[in-house]
């Protein structure tokens, strides 16, 4: 996701693996992933600072500071720090499983792997999560 710095704060490992947490730091004129769907998790951003565009479907809302998106499963959903300021937010998954997801894209770029949309969405696959073809 181009420079964006995530630091895991809960990996599930102390809440029987029902919640997992991540910060994240987003660059200016940062894209995120592809639209995607999570077949088995929820997922929640609030935002710390900055301001996040979030796309639900074909809807585009700007989330700032002290805003909380919930995402369920089997919505089509992305975000991108579209302005000129860094934007950082707490995220959560509900259960943690997502958070290998970003383990092993940081494995992948350590082995020099390049961080593609499709290396992103293969590796999304993995964790009950496609890419929301409809509204690509």
């Amino acid at each position: 996701m181009g420079t964006t710095r995530m630091r895991v704060l809960e990996d599930g490992s102390h809440t029987g693996h029902r919640l997992g947490m991540v910060e994240s730091v987003l660059a200016p004129h940062t894209d995120g992933p592809p639209q995607h769907r999570h077949a088995q998790h929820d997922e929640g951003f609030y935002i710390i600072s900055g301001t996040v565009r979030f796309t639900v479907g074909d809807k585009g809302y700007d989330a700032t500071a002290g805003t909380l998106v919930m995402v369920p499963p089997g919505a089509p959903h992305t975000f991108a720090n579209l302005t000129d300021q860094p934007a950082v937010m707490l995220s959560t998954f509900t259960p943690d499983l997502y958070v290998q997801y970003f383990r092993d894209l940081q494995r992948m770029t350590a082995d020099g792997t390049p961080l593609t949309p499709q290396a992103a969405i293969h590796t999304m696959s993995r964790y009950a999560t496609g890419p929301a073809t409809d509204f690509a």
